[in-house]
């Protein structure tokens, strides 16, 4: 079992910057891919920002150039830094963990709102 603890959401208005953090229960090393999600109302979920055990990321056309995913193997955590935020952006932003095992786990969302 694997617990995921996002934090670091809240409401910004548009332009301004936010920094997601998502701790996760056990090393890094044991995870394949590591993953940021979101959801808006009315809309399906989305991948916003993904990172393997390699160091390779990729991201949605729409938050390229804007966000940014990383990871701290030391502090079992992953970040997401979101800059130039856009009313569009406004989610609950959900971390995903991909284990070697193909094993699927999420974390609990945490809102994410841009005021224009």
């Amino acid at each position: 079992q694997v617990q995921l603890v996002e934090s670091g959401g809240g409401l910004v208005q548009a332009g301004g910057s936010l920094r997601l953090s998502c701790v996760v229960s056990r090393t890094l090393f044991s995870i394949n891919t590591m993953g940021w999600y979101r959801q808006a109302p009315g809309k399906q979920r989305e991948l916003v920002a993904g990172i393997t055990s390699g160091g390779s990321t990729n991201y949605a056309d729409s938050v390229k150039g804007r966000f940014t995913i990383s990871r701290d193997n030391a502090k079992n955590t992953v970040y997401l830094q979101m800059n130039s935020l856009k009313p569009e952006d406004t989610a609950v932003y959900y971390c995903n963990a991909i284990l070697v095992s193909f094993s699927n786990y999420w974390g609990q969302g945490i809102q994410v709102t841009v005021s224009s």
